[in-house]
């Protein structure tokens, strides 16, 4: 059970983040932008070393690879197919 206090640490930050973007929305401080991309890299990689430190997650890695590539290649099948439909409906 999830307690007030975590889910508190993910939304304090996001809503702290938000206001201060907010009020800073119109001044160009520093680009955010290669800064968010090497985070991004550093959780990547740790999620990667985490799984391949873990002999149990390894294990099961074919089957839930299996089920991921079957739900990404219906989820895009999908996506095109009501894009399409949509673009027929609006007529563009």
């Amino acid at each position: 059970m999830t307690s007030t206090f975590d889910i508190a640490v993910f939304v304090l930050p996001l809503i702290v983040g938000m206001v201060t973007g907010y009020y800073l929305r119109g001044k160009r401080l520093f680009n955010a932008d290669k800064l968010v991309f090497g985070v991004i890299l550093v959780l990547i990689f740790s999620l990667g070393f985490s799984i391949g430190s873990n002999t149990e997650l390894l294990v099961m890695v074919p089957n839930v690879g299996l089920n991921a590539l079957v739900l990404m290649f219906t989820a895009l099948l999908f996506s095109i197919l009501f894009v399409k439909a949509a673009r027929k409906l609006v007529k563009i």
